[in-house]
């Protein structure tokens, strides 16, 4: 695997690579890459490829997702004898793209590439491309390209070098890659809403969001570092919104519980990576005389193999009809979501009171969680004003684009509330785990000295959050009763 930081550039046949300064090569390379997706090119319309390639310096089978924050994901798999068959480890990756349709060889693309190096730090690659699309009706295209990558530079020379590149009569790029240039897909579906009116504010947010679940959906089946959770983030945002703005887009309660049954999904596998990260910090951070019996191999080995089946049964999940009508539903929402009247009215004018709307369902929560005298039903309805604020936040750092830094002010002061009680919750949540795991160290005869030292540690935690709460309460409510 690895990470892309390119920039592309269309130039003409005639063009000539200006001076870059001190480089190595040229070399030459015939490249010849199959690429492969549906019949209906749902991995182009993504911007995702998938390509078997032969010739130059890494022949093999290349996955390309799409890119982020600059960078494209490179997937890579050795070369494979037969050109029908996609590699397992490869099509279980694009399958929320595929959504189950077979894989097929949609296109060729024979590419002449001369590369010069700058160093190791960057490489710039001089292509001429002839591309076939394959099929019932084969069509054949020819262009020039010219690709700059980073290997082991900083952007800062990536930009230096394009802009070299472009005043010797480049363009930017069109396409984002070969392939898209060659079969120029069909672009997703959007709903056609007015510019800066509410229904435009709510249906970006929600595509944006839903292209987040999507490009973290290959990294969750790699169980690559925060993915589940970034993509049960991007499930919970969404859910909130349309709880939020029911007022903009109707009929969504069947998809409300579906993405809650997705983050349902996630959560145990999230919850144990984060906990068994928790636990190892404390333990890191004792003196090695406190840390007595196998606590380690409990709380870090079995939490670990905990983690990897909730893993697998996430992987399984993702591989199912249910998984894939949830994608389906999320892709109709954006294309073509039951807008109500006050959609097509400015932003400005409806969305305000949904900011407001969903504070104040934090204060009346937090009202009724104080009304209640019993401490432990108190603290349950506690968890509920947390549940408030994370709802609050969303919503306001939804509108934030559309209403301005007001927004992002109140998202803010709504994210104090849900981390103080959630650092609460979490101490709790860690005591409870603490002292089962405990429990079994006993039976099995253990020491169960440094887990009372670890139940110490999260009470203390928790302690502290629960008494700090007032505080940032009283500074919250003066501070949104200004903005509001």
């Amino acid at each position: 695997m690895g990470i892309e930081i390119e920039d592309k550039f269309d130039v003409p046949p005639d063009y000539e690579l200006p001076d870059l300064g001190a480089t190595i090569g040229p070399k030459s390379y015939q490249l010849v890459a199959l690429y492969y997706d549906t019949a209906d090119l749902r991995l182009a319309r993504r911007g995702v490829t998938l390509r078997r390639r032969r010739g130059g310096s890494d022949p093999g089978w290349h996955l390309k997702l799409p890119k982020a924050k600059g960078a494209r994901q490179e997937i890579t798999h050795p070369l494979t004898r037969s050109i029908k068959v996609v590699p397992t480890e490869l099509s279980d990756l694009v399958l929320a793209f595929t959504r189950g349709a077979d894989l097929q060889i949609v296109a060729e693309l024979d590419t002449r590439r001369t590369v010069v190096r700058l160093g190791n730090d960057l490489e710039v690659a001089d292509d001429r491309v002839k591309g076939t699309v394959t099929g019932e009706e084969p069509r054949v295209v020819r262009w020039r390209e010219v690709e700059a990558e980073l290997l082991d530079g900083d952007r800062k020379l990536l930009a230096k070098v394009g802009k070299k590149i472009m005043k010797a009569g480049a363009k930017p790029a069109g396409a984002a890659s070969k392939l898209a240039r060659l079969l120029e897909p069909a672009p997703l579906e959007r709903a056609a809403t007015e510019p800066g009116s509410a229904g435009a504010v709510v249906v970006d947010y929600l595509a944006g969001h839903v292209a987040a679940l999507l490009s973290q959906d290959p990294r969750v089946r790699r169980a690559e570092d925060d993915a589940v959770h970034q993509m049960r983030v991007a499930s919970r945002r969404m859910r909130s919104a349309l709880k939020a703005f029911k007022s903009i887009i109707t009929d969504t309660d069947e998809l409300q519980e579906e993405l809650k049954w997705l983050g349902t999904v996630l959560g145990e596998a999230r919850d144990l990576e984060v906990i068994r990260a928790r636990f190892d910090g404390h333990l890191r951070s004792l003196a090695p005389e406190l840390v007595t019996g196998p606590i380690q191999t409990r709380l870090g080995e079995d939490l670990h193999r905990r983690e990897q089946e909730a893993y697998e049964r996430i992987r399984e999940a993702l591989r199912g009809e249910r998984y894939f009508a949830l994608l389906d539903a999320l892709d109709r929402l954006v294309s073509a979501p039951k807008l109500t009247g006050k959609a097509g009215k400015p932003a400005q004018q409806q969305l305000p009171a949904a900011a407001a709307k969903n504070w104040n369902r934090v204060t009346r929560a937090y009202d009724t969680a104080q009304a209640i005298d019993d401490p432990e039903r108190r603290e349950i309805a506690m968890h509920d004003v947390r549940k408030a604020a994370k709802r609050a936040r969303y919503t306001a750092e939804a509108l934030r684009p559309a209403l301005g830094k007001d927004m992002g002010r109140l998202a803010k002061h709504a994210e104090a509330v849900q981390e103080v009680l959630g650092k609460h919750q979490d101490g709790v949540v860690a005591q409870e785990t603490l002292a089962k795991e405990a429990e079994t160290a006993r039976q099995a005869g253990e020491d169960t000295f440094t887990y009372g030292l670890l139940i110490g540690i999260e009470r203390n935690t928790a302690e502290r959050a629960h008494a700090e709460f007032p505080a940032v309460w009283a500074r919250t409510v003066e501070a949104v009763g200004k903005l509001l």
